[in-house]
């Protein structure tokens, strides 16, 4: 590696380096040594100190020459600026005494100065101080009387301004004041006023709520009277349309054709409700984010109105009043629902009116339990349809009080049934069963439209002129005219009641068919077996058949008038009845002959054993022809019913007969009286086929039986071919006692033939005992 070179300083370099540090710079003002430091490091590197020495040393000697050159040059001219500078001094130094001395009097005067400008500082300082307090005590002020405004709108009931200006408290942009204690604290009491502004509007609310209770029932009568207006003027136009007749008020028919007047209940002429503190407390209450709570508070206060509505127990004179306060109740419960947003519900209000309905059902059914007035029903279902028909109108479910209603009307036809049933069983009772008589034509058409008839009858009695005898009695035409007023009281109570028309309809005829049955057609038979008169039974009878057209006759006009409101069949089943009735009655015409007919028999006077026989009939049955037919064609019934009565008349006589020959009361007897009853047998079938009333058959037994025993032909009878083809109504029981009264008197004589004949008898009684045990006997 060759040696390194060293670095050779002359004047020039040195002089460079000098004037970048500004040691020979006379333009600059300041020494930048910082750079004479790398310069020293490098001298001292190259260990050429003593070179750049005295490098540095012989510039110094050469610009000492070139100093001393100037100087030489211009030596003159320094000189003479150097006395112009003595000079200069000279005067200065005399300037600055004048200053020294100026400057000493203008500090003297400039001192006091100077103290009255600090103090006028001070004074300004302490003025702006001032300013600022009084800026911010008026801005106090006004906060304060911002607050205390406040609490003079609450006191106004001006309780949104009051809260709108709490709100601007609130939010006023940040000042010198709000880091102040005073407006800290008053932001802390905001919440104690928003408190107050609550506490007013609540008060102010249940103050509300106390008056709207007051007025409730002013409110549900204005709605009521309404409504009736309302139903007054589509009864009139439903009467004129005979298409509306089964349209009610508040059909889909009415609702449509329904002309509406600009008549509101809650603010009309007579009434204003004034729903603004209820308003402004569901603003208030929504701004402060409490609304849920006003809702409870509400609804728990509106449940405890509504459970004052109903007392215990419930008066039935003021039920009117009572229905009025629960339509007015249900009325603002709508408008507060329509008008108030998601304040209320239609579950809430749904609650109370369910709730509110069931305490009134069950109070209504309690009040009920032990009456029987028909009229307290009609009072109390008025009562409550035009509650319904109202409250139908703001959309409220009436379902419950249409099945109260429904079951309050079960029961009214109940009492009903038993208050028209005694009138039933007192007219039946009070009735003197003859033909009903009446004199004038004004009489007959009255009657005519009452009772019910078959068009033919209807019609042929229209043709006749009175006076004249109906062929019912007086009892007949009473129970029709109560028929029609039972049917009469059992619509008004549901006129105007929306029901299922079946159900209706079932009602009213088992209703019906328990009054027709059970107070009619049971009584009239009462009366037919408590009453020993044939003609009194023969009306009875006559009333009967009526009864029992009546009953069709019924069935059709009532459903006629039901099918014309879109009801259905009305089917009245108490004509069976009547019918099974009549046949008793029919019965008892035979057994209150049967009872006369026992005197005639009573007066016969029988000989059982008599020597010879008659050749005429006994005399009683002259008496007895006679007055059988004298009666019973009397009658006033049909033909096929005098038959009925002949042919019981005569079965009894027959049996009579045949009991005079196997009864137990005549212990024998003999041939000749079998004959002489045989005589008198045929003459009571002669003198009735003469009347035109043959009954031959009845007496066929007592005659089969006889000729048995007078043609001798017990044997015969004994054989089973024989008795089945020629003796089939000869009972072997009967022909056997016969046959042993027969062997008695035989027996009982003297004489060997009758003894024979006799044995003969009680023989023959013994095979013929021995026919079939327990068959026909």
């Amino acid at each position: 590696m060759p040696p390194r070179r060293r670095q050779q300083f002359t004047q020039e370099s040195i002089d460079q380096q000098l004037q970048q540090i500004h040691l020979l710079d006379q333009a600059s003002s300041s020494e930048n040594l910082e750079q004479l430091g790398p310069i020293i490091k490098q001298i001292h590197a190259n260990r050429q100190q003593e070179v750049y020495l005295r490098t540095l040393q012989a510039l110094i000697e050469s610009k000492d020459a070139e100093i001393e050159s100037i100087c030489g040059d211009n030596y003159q001219e320094f000189i003479t600026s150097v006395s112009t500078l003595f000079s200069i001094k000279s005067y200065t130094t005399n300037l600055r005494e004048k200053i020294t001395t100026l400057d000493s009097s203008v500090s003297s005067v400039g001192k006091s100065l100077v103290e009255k400008k600090k103090a006028l500082l001070q004074t300004k300082k302490t003025a702006a101080n001032l300013d600022e307090a009084i800026d911010g005590l008026q801005a106090c002020l006004r906060i304060l009387d911002v607050v205390n405004r406040v609490g003079e709108m609450i006191g106004e009931g001006k309780y949104w301004s009051a809260l709108r200006s709490l709100e601007d408290i609130e939010s006023m942009p940040p000042t010198s004041l709000s880091q102040t204690p005073l407006f800290q604290h008053l932001l802390s009491s905001l919440p104690s006023l928003r408190g107050q502004i609550k506490d007013a509007v609540t008060a102010s609310t249940k103050q509300w709520l106390l008056d709207i209770r007051n007025v409730s029932a002013q409110i549900g009568e204005l709605a009521l009277e309404a409504m009736d207006m309302r139903t007054r003027r589509w009864r009139s136009r439903r009467d004129k349309d005979a298409m509306l007749k089964s349209s009610r008020v508040g059909s889909a028919v009415e609702s449509i054709t329904y002309e509406k007047t600009e008549y509101n209940v809650l603010d009309n002429e007579q009434l204003q409700v004034d729903f603004k503190p209820l308003y402004e407390c569901i603003h208030i209450y929504s701004a402060l984010d409490s609304l849920d709570e006003i809702r409870r508070s509400y609804q728990a206060d509106r449940k405890a109105q509504s459970d004052l509505i109903i007392p215990e127990p419930l008066p039935l004179s003021s039920l009117p009043s009572i229905t009025q306060e629960i339509v007015g109740y249900f009325i603002i419960e709508t408008h507060v629902l329509n008008t108030t947003g998601s304040f209320r519900s239609e579950r809430e209000v749904e609650d109370l009116w369910d709730a509110l309905i069931s305490r009134l059902s069950n109070a209504v059914e309690d009040v009920l339990k032990n009456e029987n007035d028909p009229d307290t029903y009609l009072k109390v279902k008025e009562a409550l349809l035009g509650s319904v028909m109202t409250l139908e109108s703001y959309s409220y479910s009436t379902t419950s009080i249409h099945s109260l209603i429904l079951r309050l009307f079960e029961k009214y036809v109940s009492i009903l049934e038993i208050k028209f049933g005694k009138r039933f069983e007192d007219i039946i009772a009070q009735d003197d069963f003859q033909p009903m008589y009446i004199e004038k034509d004004s009489e007959k058409e009255s009657v005519m439209d009452t009772v019910w008839l078959m068009r033919e009858q209807r019609d042929q009695l229209r043709k006749t002129t009175a006076p004249l005898n109906f062929p019912w009695s007086q009892g007949f035409y009473l129970c029709c005219q109560d028929i029609r007023s039972f049917v009469q009281n059992f619509y008004q109570f549901i006129e105007g009641v929306s029901q299922h028309h079946r159900n209706i309809d079932d009602l009213l005829s088992k209703s019906l068919d328990t009054i027709l049955t059970k107070y009619i057609s049971e009584a009239l038979a009462k009366r037919a077996q408590s009453t020993a008169n044939v003609s009194q039974i023969a009306q009875i009878i006559t009333n009967l058949e009526h009864f029992e057209i009546a009953c069709a006759e019924l069935e059709r006009s009532l459903t006629n008038i039901r099918s014309s409101q879109r009801g259905g069949t009305i089917r009245v089943q108490a004509a069976s009845s009547f019918v099974a009735t009549r046949t008793k009655a029919i019965a008892r015409v035979t057994e209150a002959m049967s009872s006369k007919l026992d005197d005639f028999f009573g007066l016969s006077e029988y000989d059982w054993t008599p020597a010879s026989r008659e050749d005429a009939p006994s005399m009683y049955l002259y008496e007895l022809v006679n007055w059988l037919t004298t009666v019973v064609d009397s009658l006033a019934l049909k033909d096929a019913y005098k038959e009925d009565a002949y042919r019981g008349a005569i079965a009894y006589i027959a049996s009579c007969f045949l009991d005079f020959l196997t009864g137990r009361d005549i212990p024998m007897m003999n041939e000749n009286a079998i004959a002489n009853l045989l005589l008198d047998v045929d003459f009571l079938d002669e003198e009735l086929r003469r009347n035109g009333h043959s009954h031959g058959p009845a007496f066929a037994e007592l005659r089969s039986m006889a000729s048995v025993v007078m043609s001798d032909a017990v044997s015969a009878y004994l054989v089973a071919s024989i008795r089945q083809t020629s003796y089939a109504a000869v009972r072997p029981k009967r022909l056997a006692a016969l046959l042993d009264k027969l062997a008695r008197y035989g027996l009982e004589c003297r004489d060997a033939p009758s003894r024979e004949r006799g044995e003969k008898r009680r023989k023959e009684a013994e095979a013929v005992g021995r026919l079939f045990p327990g068959e026909n006997r």
